[in-house]
C-alpha cells in the first residue's frame, strides 16, 4: 500500500508541475523572486525536500544543521511547490513576528488540524483574535498561583518515584518527567487526574508521541500533504487510531466536567471564587476547562468542538514542550556540577532544609534557577522553529519576499548567533543577567516565539519548570552520562534527544 500511495502521489505532482504551474504567472513570479536567495539544490516535483526521503529519522536534524550552517543567515527551500524562507538573524525575524500583518501560521500547521482543530495555536483571523481575548484571562497571576499547589503535589510524586533509581548505573529520566508533566497539565487544564506517574496514562502519552512523529513524516513527504493519499497510507491509519485516543479522552472529560459544573452551579452554596469550586462537598481549584466553560466574548461562549480544540492545544503545548524543557535543563545541570551547586545553594537559602510545599513567593526568589532554565531553553528550545505565512510582500535583508511564502524562524539557530551570544555553544546562565539581556536585540532570544502571537502559556511553563526542578535539586545530586556531542537531536515538533536523557542520581 505504501508503494501504491507513493506512486500515486508522484503522479499527481507530475501532473501539477506539467499542466498547472506553467499557466500560473503568479507562481512563476514567486519562484523567480524566491530563487534569488541561495539554498539547497532544488529538484523537480519534490523541491529541496527530496533528500529527506533518503535520510533516516535520526539523521534529519544533522542534515538541517548542515544546510543552515552552509546557507545562513537567510536562504530559501522548497517543500514541493511551497516556498520557504529561513531566517536566522534577530533583525530579520523581528520584521515578521512583530507585525500584525503576518499572524497566519505557516502551511505546515494545517497538518495539525486533525488533532488540534483551529485552536489558539493553529487558528487565524477573527477566530484567533476572539479566542485569544477570551483565553488570556485564564492565565491571570491569581489563577497561576492556584496551580502552584498542583505543581508541588506532582513533583513530590516524581521525587518519590525517582528514589528507586538512586545508586543505579544510570537511567533515562525523560519518561519520568513526561509523566509528571502530563499529570500536571491534566489536573490544571481539565481538572482531572490521569495518574500517569502510576502508569495509568501510557495510552495517551504514546498517542501524543506517535502522532507527533506522523506529522513530521508528512511535512517532509509532499505527496502525503494530500489528505486522501495520506488516509490510504499506513501512517494515515495509525493517525486515526491516535486521534481516537486523544479526542476520546478530551471529549469524555469535557462532558463530565460540564455535568459536574451544571450540577454544582444549581446549588446556592456554590462558592463563586476565582480559585476554587466545590464538588461533592470538597474544595477544588478551577481548571482551565472550567474557566473556558464560563468564558464568553460579547456573550458568545465556546462550542463543545471549540472547547475540545483549546483543551487539546493546552494538552499538547502544556506537557510535551515543558517535558523537553525540564529534561534539557536536567541534562545541562548534570554536565555542569558548578552550576548545579549554585542552583542547589539557592534552594537551600530559600527552604533552609525544609520539605514544605513550594509557594509563589519561593518561585519568585529562584533567580539563578530561572537563569539556568532560560539558558537551557536558549541551547535547546522546546520548539526549534515557528512558521508564518506571508499575507503581504515584504523586504527582508535586501530581498523582496512575495506574499504566499512561508517564513521559518529557526529559533534553534537564532539562539546561536555569535553577534548576540559570544561563545554561543557554552552553557552560561549568566547570559541572562539583567545587564547582558539589556544589551541584546529583543528578538535574539525567543523560546516562546514573540510579538502578538507569542506563547500565551509561557509564565505557566516557567513556574512549572521551576517547581519540578526545585524538588529534584533539593532531593538529588545529578550526573549526566552523555556529553552534548554524543546526544543526537530529533527534528520533531518538539526538540528531543534520540535516546532520552541518561543520568545517575544520589540522594542529598
Amino acid at each position: 500500500m505504501e508503494a501504491v500511495t507513493l506512486l500515486l502521489g508522484a503522479a499527481l505532482f507530475i501532473i501539477a508541475v506539467l499542466f498547472l504551474l506553467p499557466a500560473d504567472k503568479r507562481k512563476a513570479k514567486i519562484a523567480r523572486l524566491v530563487n534569488k536567495l541561495h539554498g539547497p539544490t532544488q529538484y523537480p516535483i519534490f523541491g529541496t525536500a527530496l533528500p529527506f526521503l533518503f535520510i533516516k529519522r535520526n539523521e534529519t536534524f544533522k542534515y538541517i544543521t548542515e544546510n543552515h550552517n552552509t546557507f545562513r543567515p537567510i536562504f530559501r527551500s522548497w517543500n514541493g511547490s511551497v516556498p520557504n524562507i529561513h531566517l536566522l538573524r534577530p533583525e530579520d525575524v523581528e520584521v515578521i513576528l512583530k507585525s500584525s500583518d503576518h499572524l497566519e501560521k505557516g502551511h505546515f500547521y494545517r497538518l495539525l488540524h486533525p488533532w488540534l482543530g483551529t485552536g489558539l495555536l493553529t487558528s487565524t483571523g477573527q477566530k484567533w483574535h476572539t479566542h485569544r481575548k477570551m483565553i488570556t484571562p485564564t492565565f491571570h497571576f491569581s489563577i497561576l498561583d492556584s496551580f502552584v499547589e498542583v505543581f508541588s503535589d506532582k513533583s513530590e510524586i516524581l521525587v518519590s518515584k525517582l528514589q528507586k533509581e538512586v545508586g543505579s548505573q544510570g537511567f533515562n529520566i525523560y519518561p519520568y518527567i513526561t509523566k509528571c508533566a502530563l499529570d500536571i497539565i491534566c489536573e490544571t487544564a481539565m481538572g482531572t487526574s490521569t495518574h500517569a506517574q502510576d502508569e495509568r496514562g501510557s495510552d495517551y502519552v504514546k498517542a501524543v508521541y506517535d502522532l507527533s512523529e506522523i506529522i513530521v513524516n508528512r511535512i517532509f513527504r509532499p505527496w502525503l500533504h494530500y489528505d486522501f493519499i495520506f488516509r490510504l497510507s499506513a501512517l494515515g491509519k495509525r493517525s486515526d487510531q491516535c486521534l481516537g485516543v486523544l479526542h476520546g479522552f478530551t471529549n469524555k472529560v469535557i462532558q463530565e466536567r460540564k455535568a459536574l459544573l451544571s450540577n454544582v452551579s444549581s446549588k446556592p452554596s456554590f462558592p463563586q471564587t476565582e480559585e476554587d469550586i466545590s464538588i461533592s462537598g470538597r474544595k477544588r481549584r478551577k481548571a482551565f476547562l472550567d474557566l473556558l466553560l464560563e468564558a464568553s466574548n460579547d456573550g458568545i461562549r465556546l462550542t463543545d468542538e471549540e472547547l475540545r480544540e483549546e483543551v487539546d492545544t493546552f494538552m499538547f503545548e502544556g506537557h510535551d514542550t515543558t517535558s523537553a524543557g525540564m529534561c534539557w535543563a536536567l541534562f545541562l545541570l548534570g554536565l555542569h556540577p558548578d552550576v548545579q551547586d549554585k542552583a542547589y545553594q539557592e534552594q537551600e537559602s530559600i527552604f533552609q532544609g525544609s520539605d514544605r510545599t513550594v509557594t509563589m513567593k519561593d518561585l519568585s526568589e529562584m533567580k539563578y534557577l530561572e537563569r539556568v532554565i532560560k539558558e537551557s531553553l536558549r541551547l535547546y528550545p522546546s520548539v526549534p522553529s515557528v512558521a508564518r505565512k506571508l499575507n503581504k510582500d515584504v523586504k527582508i535583508a535586501g530581498y523582496d519576499i512575495p506574499s504566499g511564502c512561508t517564513i521559518l524562524t529557526q529559533i534553534y539557530f537564532l539562539h546561536r548567533n555569535p553577534d548576540q551570544f559570544p561563545n554561543p555553544e557554552k552553557f552560561d546562565p549568566d547570559n541572562f543577567l539583567p545587564e547582558r539581556v539589556a544589551k541584546r536585540h529583543p528578538y535574539a532570544y525567543i523560546p516562546f516565539s514573540a510579538g502578538p502571537r507569542n506563547c500565551i502559556g509561557q509564565k505557566f511553563a516557567l513556574l512549572e519548570e521551576k517547581t519540578v526542578l526545585s524538588y529534584i535539586l533539593r532531593h538529588y545530586r545529578l550526573h549526566s552520562l552523555d556529553n552534548r556531542d554524543s546526544v543526537n537531536l530529533l527534528a520533531e515538533l518538539v526538540l528531543k534527544p534520540e535516546n532520552g536523557i541518561r543520568l545517575t542520581i544520589k540522594a542529598r
